[in-house]
């Protein structure tokens, strides 16, 4: 029998692998994708390949369509499984989605329309555009 202290593998899975079992991405190579293009750390650390292994207590972070999520790894995933099988693979560390990129347009009230065109002067003056 082999213990897991000892086993320097025991308990690891792949990233990409991970990803999809914890549904995190749709498909593995959307996961793989998604490493190679830098979008995922791990322990602080850039994950260079979809094989990178992990193991409970990691925490990835990651960074999905302009958002910025931060996971702890609890357990490898056997199996992609339904939603509530794969929510227990993970733990959220940032209850706050940080969102990345452009910032907002100006704040508009919801349900007064379009801008004026005077609305749009001002907005535009604001933001540096109406030179």
């Amino acid at each position: 029998m082999i213990d897991n202290d000892e086993d320097p593998h025991a308990e690891t899975q792949r990233l990409d692998k991970w990803l999809w079992f914890a549904r995190i991405t749709k498909s593995r190579t959307l996961a793989a994708q998604l490493i190679q293009d830098g979008k995922v750390r791990v322990n602080r650390t850039k994950a260079a390949k979809p094989s990178h292994s992990v193991r409970s207590g990691d925490v990835l972070t990651i960074v999905i369509r302009g958002n910025v999520e931060v996971v702890k790894v609890l357990a490898p995933g056997a199996r992609r499984g339904p939603a509530p099988e794969a929510r227990l693979l993970y733990e959220l560390v940032s209850d706050s989605n940080k969102s990345i990129g452009q910032p907002g347009a100006a704040g508009r009230v919801p349900g007064t329309g379009r801008p004026t065109k005077r609305e749009r002067r001002l907005t535009d003056r604001l933001t540096g555009q109406g030179d």
